[in-house]
């Protein structure tokens, strides 16, 4: 008689197994088979669908054909496919699962690629408390237990179904995404299509493909778009693809949540990432060449409720080459900026929220000093651009390479000119502050609303007061506003009377003044294309130094800084707004105004 549905005649020639390496086989499989005594054939007899005699008939067939004793039934017709399976789930103790009546499955597909689907003929029914149920006909096949375990998830529960109601369902279900697929792939942007896709060139790679197609769609358009960010966002029916446009997120074609999988797993293997990796956040980088450009992106993925995100992050050299007089200073800030960062020692501090343009300022001012007789170090996490004749060291906390350690390797190189790419605490403070103490000249940011709370945190931070007090030179808190498109700007003859208030306009301050953009085919009908920055720039007095050394309050600092000549994001903002530059709307969403909430 077959031993677990293996041919009969092979009971002599087994050997005992060693112990397994894969705790999770124990209870899956050979736990089972300590409890269930009885083999296939009894339990079969046992529940009467077939007699001892058919049984013998069948082990007869099994042994000449060289078949398991579950095919042979079927075979010779002694018993349904369906019956088999449920005595296999009996004699392994686990679970039976009529494909055809489990809604679950198509929802699950996501948790394992198509193609081990295809090629092992097994289907997701769940995943619970980081345990994956999967569907298989062959409860003894150990290789796709251990592919399962080192590909999709390292413990595997396994049920049991009829072998042809699983293909049957694959075949149903892969050729409905095909569908889609094509149909998404269709959808975007068919005149443009062919041209784009070409643009997009990977070593080794075919094309041709669904998935690679779709991606290599969605970063082409992104990038002729002039996106900064592709945003890939799994959701609870379907993926969300959203381009992030002069900082505002456009919403594109969605993504069957079928291939949701599939897509994140290739984004994974482009930029270099763990695809088994679903449980801990990862980055990676990836290199394209797109319309004859070298185009880099920064892939960050993050678990999500729905599965993982993935943000492309589109890194373009061009765009922190902007030179200083494109940032949109005026004129008065303008000169202080240039007088600030040439000088010989110092700290120049640039302040505002991630997305505000900070990096696009500080490499701005170091293109302007990068010269052959002047030595200029960066510490960055991540270097996201490269630059000739500049030392750029990336940080590694997993290694200890921290922003501290590479200041203080920094002091020791002889550098003239040094960027931190973050003061985040205390160490890398002093640290910093030191090296403009002892001639250095310092370019870093930080995380603050306006510029005069960048002392204040510095002194929070631990920082000794006299230390900030003498060694700050200027701190530039900005914002990023959108610029209105040349090609659609028109008059705007009926101003928000909210938004007038609230920057401080009257009706004829603003009468024939006032811009808006009506919206064309090269600013994507937003009305905007491109952006520009408000400032505020805080150049450090005897009586500031003296409210940093005294612990001042920073509306002390501001109010003095304001007496000095400073100009608020604000009031830049207003100076933008009267040349036609930007709208109210743009300049009251990043203007800090104290008491005052702008609704949308």
């Amino acid at each position: 008689m077959a031993v677990c549905g293996l041919p009969a005649g092979a009971v002599a020639a087994r050997r005992p197994r060693k112990p397994t390496l894969f705790p999770y086989l124990i209870c899956t499989c050979r736990e089972p088979m300590a409890r269930h005594k009885k083999k296939l054939g009894e339990i079969l007899v046992d529940w009467k669908i077939i007699s001892p005699k058919a049984l013998e008939d069948a082990l007869k067939y099994a042994e000449e054909h060289h078949k398991r004793i579950g095919q042979a039934l079927v075979e010779l017709e002694l018993c349904r496919e369906e019956d088999v399976a449920k005595a296999l789930a009996a004699e392994f103790g686990v679970d039976y699962v009529d494909v055809d009546q489990t809604a679950a499955i198509a929802a699950n597909m996501h948790l394992i690629p198509g193609k081990i689907m295809k090629d092992r003929q097994i289907l997701p029914l769940g995943q619970e408390n980081g345990r994956l149920r999967v569907i298989v006909s062959d409860p003894l096949d150990l290789e796709l237990l251990d592919l399962l375990r080192f590909t999709v998830n390292p413990t595997i529960d396994i049920v049991i179904a009829a072998p042809s109601k699983i293909k049957r369902f694959i075949d149903k279900h892969l050729s409905e995404v095909g569908e889609k697929m094509k149909s998404t792939l269709t959808s975007i942007d068919e005149d443009r299509e062919e041209e784009e896709a070409e643009g997009i060139k990977i070593a080794g790679e075919e094309p041709d493909a669904p998935i690679i197609k779709l991606l290599n769609q969605y970063i082409t358009e992104a990038v002729n778009m002039r996106a900064s960010d592709i945003h890939i966002e799994p959701m609870a029916d379907r993926v969300r693809v959203r381009y992030r446009v002069d900082g505002e997120c456009l919403e594109k074609q969605k993504i069957p949540k079928a291939v949701q999988g599939a897509v994140i797993a290739r984004l994974k293997l482009m930029s270099g990432i763990d695809i088994a990796e679903r449980r801990l956040p990862q980055d990676g980088r990836i290199k394209l060449t797109i319309g004859g450009k070298d185009i880099d992106f920064r892939v960050s993925t993050c678990p999500a409720y729905h599965g993982e995100s993935c943000v492309l992050r589109i890194l373009r050299p061009e765009s922190v080459r902007v030179g200083i007089p494109s940032l949109g200073l005026e004129q008065d800030d303008y000169n202080a900026f240039m007088k600030t960062i040439k000088r010989p020692n110092g700290i120049f501090l640039v302040t505002g929220p991630t997305g505000s343009g900070k990096t696009t300022t500080l490499y701005s001012a170091l293109q302007e000093l990068n010269r052959p007789d002047r030595k200029i170090i960066t510490a960055e996490d991540p270097v996201e651009y490269n630059f000739s004749g500049i030392n750029q060291c990336q940080v590694r906390d997993d290694i200890g390479l921290t922003f501290a350690r590479i200041l203080r390797a920094m002091l020791r190189q002889a550098p003239n000119i040094i960027l931190v790419g973050e003061i985040r605490d205390l160490e890398v403070g002093e640290v910093a502050i030191q090296a403009a103490l002892t001639g250095h000249l310092v370019f870093s940011t930080l995380h603050t609303n306006d510029a005069s709370s960048a002392i204040t945190r510095l002194i929070d931070m631990g920082i000794k007061p006299f230390l900030v007090a003498s060694s700050i030179q200027a701190i530039l808190a900005q914002r990023l506003t959108r610029v209105i498109c040349e090609e659609c700007k028109e008059d705007d003859p009926d101003p928000d009377p909210k938004l007038m208030r609230l920057l401080r306009f009257t009706a004829d301050e603003l009468r024939g003044r006032l811009k808006r953009g009506a919206g064309c085919k090269r600013c994507l009908g937003t009305g905007f294309r491109g952006r520009l920055g408000i400032f505020e720039m805080l150049t450090m007095t005897n009586e500031l130094r003296e409210l940093a050394f005294n612990r001042a309050s920073t509306s002390q600092v501001r109010k003095t800084a304001r007496a000095s000549g400073m100009r608020g994001l604000l009031e830049d903002g207003r100076i933008k707004v009267l040349r036609g530059v930007t709208t109210l709307r743009e300049v009251a969403k990043h203007a800090q105004v104290e008491g005052v909430v702008l609704e949308e």
